[in-house]
């Protein structure tokens, strides 16, 4: 059963963690809807690896002490968090801006504490030809429409959510604003340290994704000095959501080749 605690890497900053499985330490970083959109992969990898799914500070109530303004800070706190709990061998798994720490994560480990890495519908670079598009200002309509494949079975009227949901969802909007709004989606540094990273990187890209092409995806596979681009079809920004089966069997089949013991080999 998944349990929840607490790790403080520093005084002013707990982490809440929901832990489960044993084997292979495997950090699951959500994006910008909350833990939520990542609990289906880590419901499947605890079955065989040792699962951490952290909530970001100033999502979904919990704590962000006012230092705390960038995915650079976040990145830290959770590399940090990785040493205090004394783990090696990790699998880092994040979504969009949750892809984006993870990899500010990699090429700021120094200590080699991460083995794997695996972004799905990452941002956090810059890339000329394919802009991110601006989320903030998408309607509801306009959020499904550029975020996933079948927009119609995902839309939700903001009218149909209650009033305590709707407030969460606006303090996470407004957290991600802080973090990740100026320079907006992305690190300026970061897609030339990119080529630093020598782990064997799978980028997962949903066909549909118009918040970050798979054009994009492309660009940043290549910026990586091993990454590897691999696209879902019949799904947008959160494959893991709309196309959960394909997204799992991507990732099992990477940790199978990368020697990822602990994973299903289904």
């Amino acid at each position: 059963m998944p349990t929840d605690n607490t790790v403080a890497p520093y005084p002013d900053l707990s982490l809440t963690l929901t832990q489960a499985g044993t084997g292979r330490p495997c950090l699951i970083l959500h994006g910008g809807g909350g833990p939520a959109t990542v609990a289906g992969l880590a419901d499947h990898l605890a079955q065989t690896a040792h699962t951490i799914t952290p909530t970001h500070p100033g999502w979904d109530g919990t704590h962000r002490p006012a230092w705390l303004t960038g995915i650079d800070d976040l990145a830290l706190a959770y590399l940090h968090c990785l040493q205090d709990l004394q783990l090696r061998d990790v699998l880092v798994i994040g979504s969009s801006i949750g892809g984006w720490t993870a990899a500010e994560m990699a090429v700021r480990d120094t200590a080699g504490l991460i083995t794997g890495l695996v972004m799905i519908d990452a941002v956090g670079v810059h890339i000329e030809a394919e802009p991110i598009t601006d989320f903030f200002a998408l309607d509801a309509r306009g959020v499904a429409e550029y975020a996933w494949h079948d927009s119609a079975r995902f839309y939700v009227d903001p009218a149909d959510v209650p009033a305590e949901q709707l407030a969460v969802r606006q303090a996470n909007q407004a957290t991600m604003r802080v973090l990740a709004g100026a320079p907006y989606m992305h690190d300026p540094k970061l897609l030339r340290r990119l080529r630093r990273i020598d782990l064997p990187t799978l980028l997962l890209w949903g066909e549909s994704d118009r918040i970050v092409t798979p054009a994009y995806g492309a660009a940043y596979a290549d910026a990586f000095g091993d990454g590897r681009l691999q696209v879902i079809p019949e799904a947008g920004h959160l494959p893991q959501i709309e196309q959960p089966a394909a997204t799992l069997a991507q990732i099992d089949t990477y940790l199978r080749q990368v020697g990822g013991d602990s994973v299903n080999a289904q």
